[in-house]
């Protein structure tokens, strides 16, 4: 088992190795104050949790991993790996932050070529290419059947819910093979079975919110439950713990199946890149399909990256398509749950 943080890390290659990746991000306030005996209390809460749940020695998936696959995204991150190594075996991959830039693709490739190395002397296991091949098409029939599955919310109502959607996203983003494609096949039986029937998830009037923005998950989902609780209805969840890595395909049987993973996770539009015209294009999309009347953009405190795109966001959102627009700043406590409920329940009212 190898442990991951980011939507970057190729799982492809560690699935072709028969590596399980697992999830280490945390999203708790629950151990946050022992994470703040060592790092500063205006971090980023999701680091300042994941670090929190390591040093606890409280994290199972963290136990379990023999080894922890890194990628410089972020700053705090970057130094929170630099304490994590002297607990476990260690890789850190070099993101390009210039995604347009020529030199992106191949540099990454590297990134990809050096982590295989790392894993088959950690491991003693190897990938051939028809096995990393074999991988991405896995990924690419995964990540089909994802968005039939979020297809469903663009209906009016929808008929599918967030936490379904959260769900589904946090199961299906590590796996790969035949139990994870016979789940989400079963998912579209029953959600097809809710249209049959005229089962839904909202009221048709209820107002439709698009979450854009910082990875939301454990405590941060207050954010979808305060939606909720204001009479609107969360059809889009767009973050890495969400529908964001489900957009995009591998390119199939190009005879370079590390380059086809180095192209296609380059396209992941995180806030870490810049320019970052990608979120803007893929906010467009979405907002075409799933027709929403609000975006909402969540920024976790100290995430500076998002925090300064979301000017970018806004306008985009606002000129290009008319709609209400919300940024919302906050951590993982509950102490501005009312706060947030006002501001929101302000903006469905101008609607």
């Amino acid at each position: 088992m190898v442990g991951i943080y980011c939507g970057y890390a190729p799982i492809e290659i560690m699935q072709a190795m028969g590596i399980v990746p697992a999830v280490l991000c945390a999203f708790s306030k629950v151990p946050i104050e022992s994470a703040e005996t060592v790092l500063p209390a205006n971090l980023c809460p999701l680091i300042k949790s994941s670090y929190g749940f390591i040093q606890e020695g409280t994290c199972p998936f963290f136990t379990l991993a023999d080894a922890v696959v890194a990628e410089t995204t972020c700053d705090g991150k970057k130094k929170m790996f630099e304490l994590i190594s002297e607990i476990r075996p260690m890789h850190v991959m070099d993101l390009p932050q210039l995604p347009d830039e020529t030199e992106a693709k191949n540099n990454w490739r590297q990134m990809i070529v050096k982590l295989q190395q790392f894993l088959e002397t950690t491991f003693d296991k190897s990938a051939a290419d028809a096995q990393i091949e074999a991988a991405i098409q896995w990924s690419n029939w995964k990540n089909r059947l994802a968005r039939e599955i979020f297809a469903y919310a663009a209906m009016s109502p929808p008929v599918i819910s967030w936490r379904e959607i959260y769900d589904i996203s946090w199961i299906a983003l590590p796996a790969a093979g035949p139990d994870v494609v016979g789940l989400l096949e079963d998912c579209l039986a029953k959600l097809e079975k809710r249209v049959k029937t005229g089962v839904s998830v909202a009221r048709p009037d209820a107002p439709r919110v698009l979450v854009t923005g910082c990875p939301i998950g454990g405590d941060a989902t207050k954010i979808f439950t305060v939606i909720e609780e204001a009479g609107g209805v969360v059809v889009v969840p767009d973050s890495c713990t969400g529908t964001k890595v489900f957009h995009i395909d591998f390119a199939e049987n190009t005879g370079d199946p590390v380059g086809a993973l180095a192209d296609r996770y380059l396209k992941i539009a995180c806030a870490c890149m810049t320019p970052n015209t990608g979120r803007l294009n893929a906010l467009s999309e979405m907002i075409e399909t799933y027709q929403p009347d609000v975006v909402i953009d969540f920024v976790l405190q100290a995430c500076h990256a998002y925090n300064v795109e979301s000017y970018r966001v806004g306008g985009h959102v606002t000129e290009n398509h008319g709609l209400a627009f919300l940024k919302v700043e906050t951590d993982y406590s509950d102490g501005d749950i009312g706060q947030l409920k006002t501001r929101i329940e302000a903006l469905f009212e101008t609607l």
